[in-house]
């Protein structure tokens, strides 16, 4: 039984949740050869729920073929993907300041859905769970929407927004778990990470 997991995320939020948990674990990232945002590419009219859980599953794969390509010691793998959707429509991670300021346009004043899948690997032992949220932004100028993205917290999140940053000033309402809004569920990863034997 190992004592640690694999974390096979870049993200810093991810990495503070698990920690807030007691969660031992070591970074298990994507090789530079790897096309790892290649993964997160929407298929057709996806439904944004059936979306983010396959990427999650993409990462773990590429995550486990990286663990037993390196040799390193067998442990539980965990991977997690967020992505934010406005009724049907997926919104990823804006790639420039001009399509940050169009996901926050589009969700000002308006109730979206914030969806987190997780899976965790141990041998050929595969758990998932869900985690959906619902965040209502308040009405906001187009003034606020450029200085909160001039800021930079947009880039890399979901919706071009960080729950834990300057966005929470915007939001008027929150349902569900904030963790998963952050971008890992605290209590669906220790369920899952404690049916694979590692405490919580």
């Amino acid at each position: 039984m190992s004592d640690f997991i694999y974390l096979a995320s870049q993200s810093p939020r991810r990495r503070q949740l698990l920690e807030q948990i007691g969660v031992q674990h070591k970074l298990l990232l994507p090789d530079p050869h790897e096309d790892a945002e290649a993964l997160e590419a929407v298929l057709g009219a996806e439904a944004p729920a059936r979306y983010v859980q396959r990427v999650t599953g993409l990462k773990l794969d590429a995550a486990v073929a990286r663990l037993q390509a390196l040799g390193l010691p067998a442990a539980p793998v965990l991977c997690a993907d967020t992505t934010v959707a406005l009724g049907r429509d997926i919104l990823g991670k804006p790639f420039d300041a001009a399509q940050a300021r169009a996901m926050l346009a589009r969700l000002a004043g308006q109730t979206h859905r914030v969806l987190t899948a997780i899976a965790v690997q141990k041998g050929r032992q595969r758990h998932t769970a869900l985690s959906e949220s619902w965040v209502r932004f308040a009405p906001m100028t187009a003034a606020q929407i450029k200085a909160y993205v001039a800021g930079g917290e947009p880039m890399g999140k979901a919706g071009a927004y960080g729950v834990q940053g300057k966005a929470a000033s915007h939001i008027e309402q929150i349902r569900g778990s904030y963790s998963g809004i952050m971008g890992l569920p605290l209590f669906e990863t220790a369920s899952l990470l404690r049916s694979v034997g590692i405490s919580c």
